[in-house]
């Protein structure tokens, strides 16, 4: 399986990965490519017959809540604790003019 990486292909991801490679970088890329290719191949002469697909190795399963409101509108409340208020809203100094 190797022998598919070619030198267009190692200066196509060295495009899109913004990278500029010398010829020796280049060549060790081919070379780690093929090897992971061939890994891959190697995992494909498994026998998976027995296997039920999955998505996930772990079971998902949603852990959100529903966003139910629990304290209610408490802004008068808050307000009271405000140096000043203008229409229900906390008056703070000005940042910039």
């Amino acid at each position: 399986m190797a022998n598919i990486i070619s030198d267009e292909t190692i200066a196509y991801v060295g495009i899109l990965a913004k990278l500029e490679l010398s010829g020796e970088e280049k060549e060790q890329a081919k070379r780690d490519m093929g090897r992971m290719l061939d890994y891959i191949d190697k995992l494909g002469e498994l026998d998976t017959s027995g296997v039920e697909p999955m998505s996930h190795v772990f079971p998902v399963q949603n852990v959100f809540r529903e966003d139910v409101v629990t304290n209610g509108d408490t802004r008068e409340e808050l307000l009271r604790n405000a140096p000043e208020q203008k229409d229900g809203m906390f008056m703070v100094p000005r940042t910039f003019e």
